[in-house]
């Protein structure tokens, strides 16, 4: 019996991910805490915790998010170098906020730059080759190269 709980348990792994990703933390350390959670909850099981409302196998979500949040709290207590992201939600996700402020600064980087030196960081940066770009325009491999680094070293420096 308890093993068919922890299959229902297992089966919304996705949900309590995200759920510890809504407390800051990043996707590795969220699939720790998640597995920990497990652990606690299937010794609980086996002294006879019922963590469903009723005969549906309906599971207590509330119950796993507190379990989870305190879990979380304990680590964040424990460890001083678990920091916290700050989460905002775009198209329906998680998305942490550095990384949409970082993709400003870049775009707007970007925009300043020559128009070359732009569209050439754009185009290898968005999945082609730098030997089938160079291949297509008739451009110098190395003219390409340079370009790219260049541009992607001065982003770097942004960030």
């Amino acid at each position: 019996m308890i093993e068919k709980k922890m299959i229902l348990l297992f089966q919304k792994n996705k949900d309590w991910i995200k759920i510890c990703q809504s407390f800051g933390c990043n996707k590795r350390t969220a699939e720790d805490l998640v597995q920990e959670m497990y652990i606690r909850i299937q010794l609980k099981l086996e002294k006879g915790l019922d963590i469903y409302y009723n005969e549906k196998n309906e599971i207590n979500y509330y119950y796993i998010f507190k379990t989870l949040r305190t879990m979380f709290l304990d680590l964040k207590n424990k460890t001083k170098n678990i920091k916290m992201q700050e989460l905002d939600i775009v198209d329906g996700g998680l998305v942490d906020i550095n990384y949409i402020r970082n993709y400003d600064i870049i775009l707007k980087e970007l925009s300043k730059m020559y128009w070359y030196d732009r569209k050439v960081f754009e185009i290898i940066n968005g999945g082609e080759s730098i030997a089938e770009f160079s291949r297509k325009s008739g451009i110098a491999y190395h003219s390409l190269y340079n370009t790219y680094t260049t541009v992607k070293n001065k982003l770097k420096l942004l960030l």
